[in-house]
């Protein structure tokens, strides 16, 4: 995974390779694809009722652009049974893992207990305004509609990273907040999983 995964997608910072190397991934993984769990694929999360993890290559370009430093504060948006958060907490970033009741089970389970990060339930497109602002947030999936309430609870400074479906393919992006405004930068193309929480309203027509 290290060398012929994240290497390979421009995934160079060493800390976060070491990070990546440290968590076992088939701990995370839904028992039955215990066998994918290193394929360059997204894979069932444990009791994640339907929640997909993100495949490791785009996983890791996603939080190389967020650039997270320790100390700083971390939202992980529908990380599943807790992979992507486990990985922050390895960086010595203080994460808040925000699932749904349902498909946080699995987080709940692998992470009690792990220093640095703390599982919350809640509506996903929300965020989660307690501990707000957040330095750096992460989301495990791609958003069809713009992630107004999560942007808003980034720090000055702050990033976002996630996959951005408003353009025809879904595109990994870095969204910034500085000087009270936010820009939008493309980092790459990449196929991830829609999240439902932030699918676009149906539009009908007579």
């Amino acid at each position: 995974m290290i060398d012929g995964q994240l290497r390979t997608f421009s995934v160079n910072d060493l800390a976060l390779l070491a990070a990546f190397a440290e968590v076992p991934r088939e701990a995370f993984v839904e028992p039955s694809f215990v066998s994918f769990a290193y394929f360059d694929r997204e894979v069932p999360a444990l009791k994640g009722h339907g929640r997909q993890l993100l495949a490791p290559a785009p996983l890791g370009r996603l939080i190389q652009a967020a650039r997270p430093q320790p100390g700083e504060r971390a939202l992980d948006v529908a990380g599943g049974s807790g992979y992507s958060a486990s990985i922050l907490a390895r960086l010595g970033v203080q994460v808040t893992a925000l699932e749904t009741a349902e498909a946080g089970e699995g987080a709940k389970l692998l992470l009690a207990g792990q220093q640095g990060v703390e599982t919350v339930n809640g509506d996903l497109p929300a965020g989660f305004a307690a501990k707000a602002p957040f330095d750096m947030i992460l989301v495990n999936g791609a958003f069809e509609i713009w992630p107004e309430q999560l942007v808003a609870q980034l720090a000055e400074g702050g990033r976002l990273v996630g996959f951005d479906a408003t353009f025809p393919a879904p595109k990994g992006v870095l969204i910034e907040k500085a000087g009270g405004a936010t820009s939008r930068r493309v980092l790459f193309d990449a196929a991830a999983p829609r999240l439902d929480a932030f699918r676009r309203p149906l539009q009908f027509a007579f």
